[in-house]
């Protein structure tokens, strides 16, 4: 029990909590060893959860920590990052500290657009994400220096991003010392009820509940107020009418003493009396008895909050030196809190609200918002007022409410932007200036109702320039939420009355404007099969834009795509990727992305490699995760196809890594695809398996790309683990949808060449002869050596004799002058084996030593250990297939050991890899055992170990060695 006047001002306003002291305790000495976790407090108004909080700020546990404590408020509620203000504030960081704060060195910087009281309005505006990451590398900072704890009171009032942020920063906290409470009011609804959810929803969190005191402890306090005995029926009494909350205990006992009435049985009737309604009566009680002036200082403070005594002087129509008087009297009788410029509680407030009167505290925030305003306050402290403001915007409000509004989209606050637009769509139900903001607001939170109000901006535009750019936004969101046959349909309409109305030769703005929604429209319908022949149709009679703007270059890189799906010219393809690449202005992802499918589709790996690592450094320059992700897992299964498989399986193992602390994670399945594939090439299909059985996003058979990965993956695993009949399946499938999808290009997933293989294997090689033709046929319109390698391994493996030794040999020399070198390996493998079974073992052996060599030097174990059984079975000698220590790495160890080797830090590292520090070191403890190494410095030579001779790795695969 803690005996002494709290900070609260209300003695003994801890009894009865001693238990909930000593658990808060336990969990910050947890936290000082490394445990993370979360506590919420939670109970009615006044049940003493703010005095237990700073009971415990002033405990012993907490000296031992940084201590971040902040209080949200209704008036900052629909602010952006308005609680992760209230926490942060008083450690004063500002763009000027940038450079020299080491709070701010790295990614943190990225947090600056969420603390500053002024974000910038130059510029695109703040993504999410990047605020997010910044903050987490703020908050890892500090842990640095030591434990920290982050006490948020009324969490009920914070605002959503601030929330999503200590969630994002709790699912990242395994291991860090970081202790988190936050003190809930059970009777208020929530500002953000679904984030408050998901932080109760995290495995570490925990719930402390305040119960009413009993009347043993209502007895306890009453001793301390009256100093002298009490009856325990007063007591009891006295519980019974407050339901044991300490608040209105504590402020009902200091009425009766001074009403001079005696803690007995004679004073039980004057309890009923005072009731539990003694707060409101007793302000009002303190209103009556005080002058005038006193009750509009303490209203105008209960509206505004802590202020300038100014501000609060000229809402309360009162000079500053009275309003020094009133505070200092207000202090005094416990309406103001004894360590701050504001009222004690937020039950005093409510009490001082509800003595005003509805339409008077109407009035009365108008008034503070145009007063903030006409201070020259940020946008959104005025707009946070005019939220509070019932009924229809005034004009005036509604240019701030826009301007707070753009505030809080350049923090990466949408849930704020959302708040404050919505209130200018009351004020103005038919304006565009307020339906499209709000939809760009809600795409990323809400894209369903981004979406509908899309549909009514659509339908208020009267021009078509100003309609083009709705409709272009309008086919990017619905991407997001899996509706491309809408987006198709409403920008097909869009374009055909903006080509309708520029006419054959249009300025060169109206031209930019035209071929922007034309390269959305192939965005948005490229990405399912249900649109892909639409988009494909119309553009046929489409001519190549130049590339010498963004829209354009956009629009080549999207064209590059349906170019390389028809399959029929490789050369024009690649002419397309390369024009779309050929800016040195700064590329979008989009064209980055598409440009390097192509360019990988066409053989051509330095363009392709380029690419992608150009997206990779911006992913990584702008905390721009899921594309990071994306191209990550895109640029592994590129690497995999041209046999650098331990890098691929580095770059896939990362992306699964990084999307496993990310709540989307469920509609992305490129990074299970990619490592599903490669697990398999390394002789764990069964891994594998478990991999793609956890995918789980909507309407995946309706997706161009990603379902097909997914469908070759999961053949290809069926097949390894024995289930021929189900990998042929499979295949078909994929057959079968890649035609329904128009792709008929002959490297993207040959499953026909993979089908005969099973064929071939399962003694039903008559049974491929459509397949081969097939393959043949499209090897022939894309006319690169791995196609016509391909091609020749299907038509080889199904053929018996001399004939099939020649197509395998012809596939064999196809292979070795393309940078297919994993299909290398296979084709000679295919071809030793195929060599024994017509008797000819010499030979055998030369071209399976050859499968040997070549699947070992491209980390292809499961085919070197074939390739090696089979050598030996046709008399040769070899030692035991074995991986070396760097083989026994995992992907995302391996990346982390080649950063760490170059010089890289651990938390550049983990910066890099969007992953925490501790991660990084728990790698780097499992590398340096695996590799039997006790520095960082010594990883260099043991990752750069000669390897087999390997002539056709390309140039970048040589490079990258290089530089190990």
């Amino acid at each position: 029990m803690v005996d002494r006047k709290t900070d609260s001002g209300l003695p003994g306003a801890l009894v009865g909590r001693v238990a909930e002291l000593e658990a808060l305790t336990a969990h910050a000495e947890a936290a000082q060893r490394g445990r993370s976790g979360v506590v919420v407090l939670s109970g009615p108004a006044g049940i003493g959860k703010t005095s237990l909080l700073r009971a415990f700020l002033d405990g012993d546990a907490c000296r031992k920590m940084t201590v971040l404590h902040g209080v949200c408020g209704e008036v900052v509620a629909g602010a952006g990052y308005g609680g992760v203000r209230a926490l942060f504030g008083g450690l004063g960081l500002s763009a000027e500290d940038a450079q020299d704060s080491p709070l701010l060195r790295g990614s943190a910087r990225r947090a600056l657009p969420a603390l500053s009281p002024h974000p910038g309005e130059e510029g695109p505006s703040t993504a999410v994400y990047p605020v997010l990451h910044g903050l987490y590398w703020l908050a890892a900072n500090l842990m640095a220096q030591g434990p920290l704890v982050l006490v948020l009171d009324d969490v009920h009032w914070c605002d959503e991003r601030s929330l999503r942020w200590i969630d994002f920063l709790l699912r990242r906290a395994d291991q860090l010392p970081l202790l988190v409470v936050l003190a809930q009011r059970t009777e208020a609804e929530p500002v953000a009820p679904a984030a408050l959810a998901d932080i109760l929803a995290q495995p570490r969190s925990s719930v402390i509940r305040l119960h009413p005191l009993t009347r043993t402890e209502v007895a306890e306090m009453a001793r301390r107020v009256f100093a002298a005995p009490v009856a325990l029926s007063f007591a009891e009494r006295a519980a019974a009418v407050c339901r044991g909350n300490p608040l209105t205990v504590t402020r009902l006992l200091r009425e009766l003493r001074a009403k001079g009435v005696s803690p007995d049985e004679s004073g039980i009737r004057e309890i009923a009396e005072v009731g539990q309604y003694v707060v409101a009566m007793s302000v009002r009680a303190l209103f009556d008895a005080r002058p005038g002036w006193v009750r509009d200082v303490a209203t105008a403070i209960a509206v505004l909050g802590e202020e300038d005594p100014e501000h609060i002087g000229a809402l309360a129509g009162v000079p500053a030196a009275r309003v020094a008087e009133a505070v200092d009297l207000l202090r005094g009788v416990e309406v103001m809190a004894p360590d701050r410029a504001d009222l004690a509680h937020d039950v005093v407030r409510s009490a001082v609200l509800d003595a005003t009167g509805e339409e008077p505290l109407a009035e009365l925030r108008a008034r503070a918002a145009l007063l903030l305003s006409d201070a020259g306050r940020p946008a959104e402290e005025v707009a946070n007022q005019v939220l509070l403001v019932p009924g229809t915007p005034q004009p005036w409000m509604g240019w701030v409410l826009r301007e707070a509004a753009a505030q809080a989209e350049h923090r990466g606050a949408p849930e704020a932007a959302a708040r404050y637009l919505y209130r200018v769509l009351e004020a103005e139900p038919d304006s565009l200036s307020a339906h499209v903001p709000l939809a760009k607001a809600l795409a990323e939170i809400n894209p369903a109702e981004a979406i509908r109000l899309l549909r009514r901006a659509l339908s208020l535009a009267t021009d078509i320039r100003t309609k083009a750019p709705i409709a272009v936004q309008f086919g990017l969101t619905c991407l997001t939420v899996q509706q491309s046959p809408t987006a198709v349909r409403v920008l097909s309409e869009v374009l055909d009355e903006l080509e309708a109305a520029l006419g054959p030769d249009p300025d060169p703005r109206d031209r930019e404007l035209r071929t922007l929604v034309q390269s959305t429209l192939l965005i948005s319908g490229s990405d399912e099969k249900a649109t892909i022949h639409t988009v494909r149709e119309r553009f046929a009679r489409i001519s190549e834009p130049a590339g010498d703007t963004p829209a354009q270059r956009q629009m080549l890189a999207m064209m590059t795509v349906l170019s390389a799906m028809e399959g029929r010219s490789v050369r024009r393809a690649v002419g397309q990727a390369r024009r779309a690449l050929s800016s040195s202005d700064r590329l979008d992802n989009w064209s980055l992305l598409f440009s390097a499918f192509t360019l990988g589709l066409a053989d051509e790996v330095e363009g392709a490699m380029g690419a992608l690592d150009h997206a990779l450094r911006q992913g990584q320059d702008n905390a721009a995760v899921w594309s990071y992700v994306i191209t990550l897992s895109y640029r592994a299964l590129l690497m995999h196809g041209f046999g650098a498989i331990p890098d691929a399986l580095a770059d896939a193992q990362t992306a699964v890594e990084i999307i496993a602390d990310e709540r989307w994670s469920g509609n992305v399945t490129m990074p299970q695809t990619a490592l599903a594939t490669i697990l398999i090439d390394r002789g764990e299909p069964e891994r594998a398996e478990e991999l793609l059985a956890t995918v789980t996003r909507p309407n995946l058979e309706g997706f161009v790309m990603e379902y097909h990965w997914y469908l070759m993956a999961r053949a290809r695993a069926r097949w390894a683990l024995g289930d021929s009949s189900g990998a042929l399946r499979l295949l078909f499938d994929c057959g079968a949808s890649l035609e329904e999808s128009g792709f008929a290009n002959p490297a993207f997933l040959p499953w026909w060449a993979e089908a005969a293989c099973v064929l071939a294997a399962e003694k039903r090689a008559d049974e491929a002869g459509d397949l081969v033709e097939h393959g043949a046929e499209l090897a022939r319109r894309w006319s690169t050596p791995r196609a016509f390698g391909l091609a020749a391994l299907a038509r080889g493996v199904t053929t018996p004799g001399e004939a099939g030794i020649a197509r395998l040999t012809e596939a064999v020399e196809h292979f070795s002058g393309s940078p297919a070198r994993a299909e290398h390996a296979r084709a000679e493998f295919l071809l030793g084996g195929a060599l024994l079974d017509i008797g000819r073992p010499r030979d055998a052996r030369e071209r399976l030593r050859s499968a040997v060599d070549l699947a070992q030097g491209c980390g292809a174990l499961a085919l070197a250990k074939d390739a090696r059984n089979r050598l030996v079975a046709a008399g040769g000698r070899m030692r035991e297939i074995t991986a070396s220590p760097v083989d026994l790495l995992t992907g995302t160890e391996r990346k982390v050991a080649q950063m760490a080797s170059s010089g890289a830090g651990n938390r550049e590292i983990a910066e890099s890899l969007f992953v925490t520090v501790r991660t990084v070191e728990t790698h780097l403890t499992s590398v340096y055992r695996k590799l039997s190494v006790s520095q960082r410095g010594e990883l260099a030579s043991v990752l750069s170990t000669p390897r087999l001779p390997d002539p056709q790795a390309p140039a970048w695969v040589s490079a990258s060695r290089g530089r190990r």
